[in-house]
């Protein structure tokens, strides 16, 4: 393993006496996409609520660039470099754009560096700038995917975890979302992907694996997963 971004290893994590995650271990390299695609209720957001610290695991370990973050708080995690782009986008409806992409940037304290943070982000999604003074909740909800995205860009993470960002999407902003995540990764930023929508995910990302009832079934390279036959039948419509 060359270089490890995050490294999850044997994860339990139970609901009551459900067993929702059963041994899981993956890891992330970093400059990588990384997908993880399975069926509606294989595991795969509380995969990454564990990650984050939402969620504690009965069991198992999670390193972080080396460091083991399996007791770490939701809110330091933040601090360490992992930003998180939850399902449902959740962004803050009643702030503008602006305000809403400054939240992202809670940890920092340089407003030099946060202000050029912001140009970026704009530079990356145009159609932001245009709207930065309108509230978050008359935007569009590609827009408030992009918005999703561009406040967890200004904590100025080396990885970013998104949850189903093309969930409810139309087909041209689903399109639009895709090529966003792989200019991320060409930024230099690593990405864990989890997505329902296994064609797309697996067409950007470098690795991919498959989680099925809150086991990982199969792993690989994503140009692998794409053009295997299991994959095809389970997942992709074929």
């Amino acid at each position: 393993m060359a270089d490890v971004m995050l490294e999850i290893k044997k994860i339990n994590v139970y609901f009551g006496v459900i067993r929702a995650l059963r041994d899981v271990s993956f890891y992330v390299e970093k400059g990588e996409v990384v997908a993880l695609i399975g069926a509606n209720g294989a595991g795969k957001t509380t995969t990454l609520h564990t990650i984050t610290g939402l969620l504690k695991p009965a069991s198992g370990s999670i390193f972080l660039g080396g460091v083991d973050i399996t007791k770490t708080p939701a809110h330091k995690i933040v601090s360490m470099g992992m930003a998180h782009v939850p399902e449902g986008r959740r962004v803050f409806s009643l702030l503008t754009v602006e305000d809403n992409l400054r939240l992202g940037a809670y940890t920092r304290k340089d407003k030099k560096e946060i202000a050029e943070s912001m140009e970026e982000v704009f530079t990356s999604f145009p159609r932001l700038k245009e709207r930065r003074s309108q509230t978050a909740g008359t935007l569009s909800g590609g827009e408030q995917q992009m918005l999703a995205m561009g406040r967890a860009l200004m904590s100025k993470p080396s990885i970013l975890l998104m949850d189903e960002p093309s969930m409810g999407l139309s087909p041209l902003f689903v399109d639009e979302i895709f090529s966003i995540i792989e200019k991320i990764k060409k930024q230099g930023t690593t990405v864990l992907l989890v997505e329902q929508n296994a064609n797309k995910a697996l067409s950007i990302a470098d690795h991919a694996y498959v989680l099925e009832t809150g086991s990982i079934a199969m792993e690989g390279k994503a140009s692998e997963l794409l053009n295997d036959e299991r994959v095809r039948k389970a997942y992709l419509g074929a």
